[in-house]
């Protein structure tokens, strides 16, 4: 599903990513963790295409098609989404509004219609409940006064109602506490299946305790130092990171 090659990245002239490589293939779920300035963000968001970033070398394919001449909507389209580390508010647009225009708008990518209103309704409502957010969350303007929990828990929400082919979720964990890390995981779990895959960019082995990872790998300096199964991530926890530094420049 997504084939990340030699992929070189620089953010205001200096490099970031030197070299990295990554192949994540559909029902996959794959953990992106490393030390601070390891590369980590830059990855998800490079390939989602947010502003700021420079490739000056390699290539992402995602189901074949060359993601560095897409544009960001026509990466969206295509079945891309980027859950943020810090989601922005986004003032005079509500939630409900936000989420049926780009569920239309991925719908008519697709070749469907819009989705008629009563439909949509019963979905976000469900999915809502999913998420343990009241319904008036619905109504008011995009994260716009909510907490650290709740605007990751409408990342989450945004991802349940859009139903991305590859979510990738920017430490969807950071600042949760354990019940809100539940609700968030069971989220995510629910979106696993053999059509989708998802990265997880995480500092945290906790978050793997609540979704397990077919595959952890370790950015160092911009690139992959080591990967492993989910036994990676428990000995990251145990023994820092220090030792796959140590490793990645012997």
């Amino acid at each position: 599903m997504l084939e990340v090659k030699n992929l070189h990245v620089t953010v205001e002239g200096k490099p970031i990513l030197k070299g990295l490589d990554l192949t994540v293939n559909a029902g996959e779920v794959h953990a992106i963790m490393g030390p601070n300035g390891a590369g980590k963000s830059t990855l998800s968001a490079v390939i989602a295409g947010k502003d700021g970033y420079e490739v000056t070398e390699g290539s992402i394919l995602f189901e074949g098609q060359d993601v560095l001449e897409m544009e960001i909507e026509e990466r969206a389209r295509a079945g891309l989404l980027l859950g943020f580390q810090y989601p922005i508010e986004i003032p005079g647009v509500k939630n409900i509004y936000l989420l049926k225009a780009a569920l239309n708008a991925a719908r008519a990518a697709r070749g469907e219609g819009e989705i008629p209103a009563p439909e949509f309704m019963k979905l976000v409502r469900e999915k809502s409940a999913e998420m343990k957010m009241d319904p008036s969350f619905l109504q008011r303007a995009v994260n716009e006064g909510f907490s650290g929990g709740e605007k990751k828990r409408n990342e989450i929400l945004q991802m349940l109602v859009l139903q991305p082919k590859l979510a990738m979720l920017d430490e969807i964990d950071s600042g949760l506490d354990i019940d809100a890390m539940k609700v968030v995981a069971q989220g995510v779990n629910s979106l696993r299946n053999a059509d989708r895959a998802i990265l997880l960019v995480t500092h945290y082995q906790r978050l793997l305790n609540h979704i397990e990872p077919d595959r952890v790998h370790v950015l160092v300096d911009g690139r992959i130092a080591k990967s492993g199964d989910k036994s990676l991530a428990l000995e990251l926890e145990s023994r820092g990171y220090d030792w796959v530094v140590e490793e990645s420049a012997a």
